[in-house]
């Protein structure tokens, strides 16, 4: 028996309110301004947020101060993203619902995943208003009605069951950030520092980009490039024209991509003729050239490595906005370059605005961009230690998207009643209130 019972959000949460929908001034740092865009995978991204000032800060908590255990859902723009405040750092919120569960009738996790439920979801999203900015209203969600499970017992059993894939994934996310930055850092102490293995044998000499080991030179980045193409979008119907099936990776999928998940990558119809000569292959590097925002530049890129590829069962190629990039050799080393200089906003140089988008004048790029070169050994051996870093990376990628798939498979299950959790064994006694 799972205790299933209709209800609404006041009946078993202390507070269901709303952020702020005023525009503070953005600072360069502050409290963190937290809007919908910042909600991923259940929770919130400190690291690409916005912030605001302290004063501003205390005038947004007035309405709607998070707190830890509370419940965040976006209602409006994007609408529908959840999140569970899971830190006792401060911040404010726009156009973001806000939930106090109240601890007597419901787990505050269980409310997070029923929240983030298609049997809470699917009916409400229906009713969203709005065209340019899709919303609902806070009188929508307080008169929103769905099952839960009234039995607290219950909820912790299903919140334990759930959280167990969360905690993979997180510990998985965690382990491929440490490997993400120990390749960026190695580069930069490489090639940025010179601080490679013998440098200390090595006289630096002059060269228009300053001081470099003797040895290595200063060339075009065009020079380590043996073939690159634009990419394609193909159809979404097989026809005779449009006759060979395979994935399409998106500048929008290059940072799940980077990660292993390639989910979100449409699966279309291309000519033969264009999958032949822009089939992505172990070394190419995707990157972007048409789109990005003021917030996100142009030229975010992809290391196409051999786990990547085995994670679809298709043929794949880069989309439109997009061009395939295939270095001469040393792909990690023409990769970390890319990444470096987009970290450091170099690359926007190359990016003109033009028809409401952004473009990148790539072949300008190709036969001006500076990049220095150092000798084959060097390379080698650099070679040798980050591959594997950036294989390491999509093999953890690839176990988190198939634990997200589970899970989503799971979670409605378990929401509903269908997976009945009276008679499973699980202790939910270390799970916090």
């Amino acid at each position: 028996m799972n205790n299933l019972k209709e209800t609404t959000l006041p009946d078993i949460c202390l507070k269901v309110t709303d952020g702020t929908h005023d525009s503070p001034k953005l600072q360069p740092s502050g409290i963190p301004f937290i809007k919908g865009k910042h909600i991923t995978g259940g929770y919130i991204d400190f690291n690409n947020c916005d912030f605001i000032t302290y004063e501003d800060h205390l005038e947004v908590i007035k309405r709607s101060k998070a707190e830890l255990g509370d419940i965040l859902f976006s209602n409006i723009g994007t609408v529908g993203s959840t999140a569970i405040v899971n830190t006792n750092i401060e911040f404010s919120i726009k156009n973001i619902a806000l939930f106090k569960p109240d601890k007597e009738k419901v787990d505050n996790r269980y409310l997070f995943y029923l929240v983030r439920s298609p049997f809470f979801q699917n009916s409400l999203l229906a009713k969203k208003s709005g065209v340019a900015q899709p919303f609902i209203s806070l009188e929508m969600l307080r008169k929103h009605k769905f099952n839960f499970h009234s039995n607290k017992e219950f909820q912790k059993k299903i919140s334990s069951i759930l959280s167990t894939y969360d905690d993979l994934i997180e510990n998985n996310t965690r382990r491929i950030q440490i490997l993400e930055e120990m390749a960026q850092r190695i580069y930069k102490e490489w090639f940025v520092d010179f601080k490679y293995p013998g440098h200390e044998n090595d006289k630096l000499v002059d060269s228009e980009l300053g001081m470099i080991p003797e040895g290595w030179e200063v060339n075009n980045i065009g020079d380590f490039i043996q073939y690159h193409i634009g990419g394609g979008w193909g159809k979404e119907e097989l026809s005779e024209e449009f006759d060979t099936s395979g994935y399409v990776i998106r500048g929008t999928d290059i940072p799940l991509a980077k990660y292993g998940s390639i989910i979100k990558c449409p699966y279309r119809y291309h000519k033969s003729s264009n999958m032949k000569s822009r089939e992505l292959k172990t070394g190419d590097i995707v990157f972007e050239v048409s789109g990005g925002s003021k917030d996100q530049p142009l030229g975010r890129s992809l290391l196409v490595n051999s786990e990547l590829l085995s994670s679809f069962d298709d043929k794949v190629m880069c989309a439109s906005f997009c061009k395939i990039i295939r270095p001469k050799a040393f792909s990690d080393f023409i990769y970390l370059h890319l990444l470096d200089i987009y970290d450091n906003r170099q690359i926007m140089k190359y990016q003109v605005q033009s028809t409401g988008i952004s473009n990148f004048k790539f072949q300008v790029f190709l036969d001006n961009h500076k990049i220095i070169c150092p000798n084959k050994i060097v390379l080698d051996d650099f070679t040798s230690r980050v591959s594997s870093l950036f294989s390491q990376i999509q093999i953890l990628g690839k176990k988190n998207m198939i634990l997200s798939q589970t899970r989503a498979l799971l979670l409605p299950k378990l929401i509903s009643g269908k997976i009945d959790v009276s008679e499973l064994d699980i202790d939910t006694s270390i799970l916090n209130d």
